[in-house]
């Protein structure tokens, strides 16, 4: 079945335009009644793809905690699972929009209540089909605190999803949010099957590929989906994921040949993986940062003048330069890069300055004090920013101490832990999902302890700001807000580098992640 258009002529016309700039999920839905979330053709391949063949894929870490639910994904590994064994009801493209996926309509008059339409013929691994109902369980579970849901505060905002048809549902927000059809693209709403509860060792998706084994902390093992709903995809046999944290051995594995596939490597190894002929790098411009935290409920970071003084003490360029070998976009204290249509252009740059940063700290009577930072190779860059704002300390009368602890372990034991530490962030197309996740006062993962009630208004306005500019303007102040009162610190966003042998073929940037925002499984297939 085709998908339907619900707009006239010049409507249409006025889409497409939208479209070509990657504007169609995100505004469509402000600027006009009626918003329909179409398919959209992808982009035309420029070689005819094979079929057949097994690789396998190194991501940064694997654990014990490794999961086959979609709701408790939560770092890269997890979620190149998760797109592999299931299917959401949008997904990601290059333009940080949206496509669809398992809906074949995704609309709404006000942004507040959607009515979806599914894909018919779609089925599970187990070959059950795809029915309404189950995309309401998966939407609906995520509020279930037995779930422990990583999207729960996300989910809040779903008041009610009912079967409205037997190939149709409704979905009904707390109030308008144009970004839903992102936010549902996002590895956490994959859709599961109707009543699906065991995770354990089974995973019963509608994805591309079917799962073989499973070894949390060791591998995961998936098979090519001879029913998948996406005609002649994928082209793989077989896909082995594993976890290296070490770069380095990332780096040795990919140029062995026994990975094919490297996530994340240093801006360093980069020539040596061109100079090697049979390897070479996606560069990927993104919204990833790795940011100094200071908890705002404990002594001393919990000072204002501290905050700023560190933030002051920041060399951004030195970090973009000689950290990242230019392989960065200068940041300024908020987690909106450049290249989002919502950043504020207005906001003055923050700059390097040890004078102001030493008036901050004799101003919270901090000259001369021993304060531990934890920094460690989890979030990527973090042991060398440590030594650079160590070595400003040592300019300014701060004596910091580096605490360097391992990866593994890190994001358990101490992200969000210590007084002063660091943490690493994924991409998010959608700000909504992004400030409500990391910044909202009540957010799961507030890193810093930040309360800030006049940022909670204005996010939950900007949900259903139907003037563009209005909301442009809304998101802008929250940036304006982050920057100067919250108690993280970014310095630079880090563009995402991964290593792959030139036989894979088939894959592109897409800025929400590395091997195309995590979904490359689909799209890949090997040359050989």
């Amino acid at each position: 079945m085709k998908p339907e258009y619900r707009f006239s002529d010049s409507r249409r016309a006025m889409l497409k335009a939208m479209g070509a700039a990657g504007l169609v999920t995100a505004a469509s839905g402000l600027m006009v009644p009626g918003h329909v979330l179409a398919q959209t053709p992808e982009n035309a391949q420029t070689q005819t793809p094979k079929y057949g063949g097994r690789i396998r894929v190194a991501s940064t870490s694997v654990s014990t905690k490794d999961t086959l639910d979609p709701a408790k994904a939560s770092l890269s590994t997890d979620y190149m699972r998760i797109y592999m064994l299931y299917s959401g009801l949008t997904q990601f493209n290059r333009e940080l929009g949206a496509d669809l996926s398992l809906a074949e309509v995704l609309e709404s008059d006000d942004q507040q209540t959607w009515q979806i339409t599914l894909r018919q013929g779609v089925t599970f691994h187990n070959g059950k089909s795809l029915t309404p109902q189950d995309v309401v369980y998966s939407l609906m579970r995520h509020k279930d605190p037995a779930t422990t849901s990583r999207v729960a505060p996300i989910a809040a905002q779903f008041i009610d999803a009912k079967v409205t048809g037997p190939n149709s549902l409704s979905l009904t927000l707390a109030s308008p949010n144009a970004d839903l059809p992102i936010i549902l693209a996002s590895a956490n709403f994959c859709v599961v099957a109707e009543g699906t509860t065991d995770f354990t060792r089974t995973a019963n998706g509608t994805g591309p590929y079917t799962l073989a084994e499973f070894s949390p902390g060791v591998r995961t093992i998936a098979r090519k989906n001879p029913d998948f709903f996406k005609p002649g995809r994928p082209y793989l046999d077989e896909i082995e994921l594993v976890g290296i944290a070490d770069e380095s051995s990332r780096v040795n594995a990919l140029l062995s040949g026994d990975i094919q596939m490297a996530l994340a490597l240093n801006p360093r190894s980069t020539k040596r993986v061109r100079r090697s002929g049979n390897c070479d790098v996606m560069q990927t411009e993104s919204g990833l940062y790795t940011n100094l935290i200071m908890r705002q409920d404990v002594y001393p970071t919990n000072n204002p003048d501290f905050v700023l003084a560190i933030k002051y003490m920041m060399n951004r360029p030195l970090i973009k330069r000689a950290l990242f070998r230019g392989y960065a976009t200068i940041a300024n204290d908020h987690p909106v890069p450049p290249s989002h249509r919502y950043y504020n252009a207005d906001l003055p740059q923050r700059p390097y300055d040890l004078d102001r940063a030493r008036y901050h700290l004799k101003k919270a009577g901090m000259t001369g004090a021993r304060v531990p930072v934890f920094a460690s190779p989890a979030a990527e860059g973090s042991t060398d920013m440590a030594a650079l704002l160590q070595l400003a300390g040592i300019e300014t009368d701060l004596k910091l101490g580096i605490n360097r602890v391992p990866a593994d372990g890190y994001w358990s034991n101490h992200w969000m832990k210590h007084p002063l530490g660091f943490g690493n962030i994924n991409p998010r197309a959608s700000l909504d999902e992004l400030f409500s996740l990391f910044y909202k006062s009540d957010a799961p993962w507030n890193e810093s302890g930040w309360q800030n009630p006049q940022f909670d208004q204005l996010l939950l306005a900007a949900r259903g700001e139907g003037n563009e500019q209005v909301r442009k303007q809304m998101y802008g102040d929250m940036q304006t807000l982050i920057a100067e009162q919250c108690g993280v610190s970014i310095p630079v966003f880090l563009n995402i580098i991964d290593g792959y042998d030139k036989r894979i073929k088939g894959f592109y940037p897409i800025p929400t992640g590395g091997f195309m925002g995590y979904s490359f499984a689909e799209h890949v297939w090997l040359d050989a």
